[in-house]
Order: structure tokens, then C-alpha cells, then sequence
């Protein structure tokens, strides 16, 4: 095979591979928009996000489901009513919420890292999601507490221990779904 033929064989595969690669991109960001309006009203309602965030980071890896959750808040500050509550621009992004959207980035990069790194076991999926969703909770704490000007016990109260048991159940669904999904 020539050097021109194996070069253009080394080309098609690259844009097959780009192809496919912003087609899940922006399967997942959709994914994420959709799972943003599934909320389950409780005393604190939550929606599914962090599920698809998650199960994004595990199927995707690091880079691709980064960019699919920046894709997600772009789609969302430009307009489209995406965000929770079919809500969308600037504000719901600098808002006093706006720290967790912005930590599914953070999310996505930490847990899509370390599962391409590390593995798609079940257990070491549940750990990565915990350690990417850690990471999200605490900026988007950080976030609440200088908008709000809120105290810490009062943001943890606030925004992060009635989420604590519906995310472990999002995770170990996230974990599960992805363990199944990578075979």
C-alpha cells in the first residue's frame, strides 16, 4: 500500500471518527436537556441531570462529554429554553444555581478521566461519579453562598443534603446503565 493510500485510509477514518463523535456529542447534550425537565417533586423537587451527566462521562470519556455539557449550557445561553423549568440565558447560568450547571463540566472532566483511565468496573464507575459529583456540589455551593451571601450551613442545608440520597440513586442508575452500555 502506498504512502498516499494509507494516508487517505489514516483521513477517512479521522472524519468517520469526528462524525460519530459529534453525533454522540450531541445525543448527550440533548440527553441532558431532556433530563433537565424530568423532575420529581419531593419536598426540594430534582431532576435527572446529574444522571445524564454522568452516564455521558462514563460512556463518553473526558473530552467528549465535556464539550457535549458545554455544548448543553451554549444551547441554554443562547436561548434555547433547555435549563430546568424551560429556562434559558445568561441569568439562569449567573444565578445563584448557576454554580452546579456550570459544575457539570467539572463533573463530565473529572469522572470522564477517570473512568478512561482507570476503567469501566462497577464499583469504580460509582466512585468516579461520586468524586465528579463531589466536585460539582462544592463549586456550585461556593456559587450559592457568594450569590446568596448564604452561610455554609445554610447552603448545604439549602442545596446540598436533600440531594444527598435521590444522587446516590441517580448514580448507582448511572453506573449500572453505563457498566452495561460500554460491553
Amino acid at each position: 500500500m502506498s504512502e498516499t493510500t494509507a494516508a487517505a485510509e489514516s483521513s477517512k477514518k479521522k472524519k468517520k471518527l469526528r462524525t460519530v463523535d459529534i453525533a454522540y456529542i450531541g445525543l448527550f447534550a440533548a440527553l441532558i436537556a431532556v433530563c433537565a425537565q424530568i423532575a420529581v417533586p419531593m419536598t426540594v423537587s430534582f431532576t435527572m441531570q446529574t444522571f445524564a451527566v454522568c452516564l455521558c462521562a462514563g460512556l463518553l470519556g473526558w473530552k467528549r462529554s465535556t464539550v457535549s455539557v458545554i455544548v448543553y449550557i451554549l444551547l441554554g445561553v443562547v436561548g434555547l429554553p433547555i435549563f430546568t423549568g424551560f429556562k434559558s440565558g445568561v441569568a439562569a447560568i449567573t444565578g445563584p444555581t448557576g454554580g452546579y450547571i456550570v459544575g457539570f463540566v467539572l463533573t463530565a472532566l473529572i469522572t470522564g478521566a477517570l473512568v478512561q483511565k482507570f476503567g469501566h468496573k462497577f464499583w469504580q464507575l460509582i466512585l468516579f461519579m461520586v468524586i465528579g459529583l463531589t466536585v460539582c456540589y462544592a463549586f456550585g455551593t461556593v456559587w450559592f453562598i457568594i450569590a446568596y451571601k448564604a452561610t455554609l450551613k445554610a447552603a448545604l442545608a439549602t442545596c446540598v443534603v436533600p440531594f444527598l440520597l435521590p444522587e446516590c440513586g441517580k448514580i448507582l442508575l448511572a453506573a449500572l446503565l453505563t457498566n452495561r452500555l460500554i460491553r
